[in-house]
């Protein structure tokens, strides 16, 4: 399931340095989100488009994680030509992120309530 289904995110940029939070909407996601969210799973995610490290910081008391990327700017917002460098556009990629869960955790069982309640109102 993607991880907008378990997570919002706030993000900044400050030159060619890229900050997003990640905050679980339910508490009982944050060890998943955790366990697949790793700071090497970002790096990969985003590719070519991080070019320095990518760091995680958790933050268990606010059910979030914040990542900081290096060099993930194309050199900042006033130096980029690309159309947008800012860091909020940037937080959507990450929650397109898709992350495996298992049958039994309560993220699953909600998906599946939510795709039923999709179904039942389509026809």
């Amino acid at each position: 399931m993607p991880l907008y289904d378990l997570a919002h995110a706030r993000a900044g940029d400050k030159g060619d340095t890229l900050s997003i939070c990640v905050i679980a909407y339910d508490r009982a996601d944050y060890a998943l989100i955790g366990e697949q969210a790793t700071p090497e799973r970002v790096a990969a995610h985003f590719g070519d488009d991080v070019k320095g490290a990518v760091r995680r910081y958790d933050l268990p008391r606010l059910g979030a994680y914040n990542f900081v990327l290096e060099q993930a700017l194309a050199g900042g917002v006033s130096k980029a030509l690309t159309l947008d460098t800012h860091g909020k556009a940037k937080s959507g990629t990450l929650l397109a992120m898709t992350v495996e869960v298992p049958q039994d955790h309560p993220a699953a069982a909600r998906n599946a309530e939510d795709r039923r309640a999709e179904d039942t109102s389509s026809k």
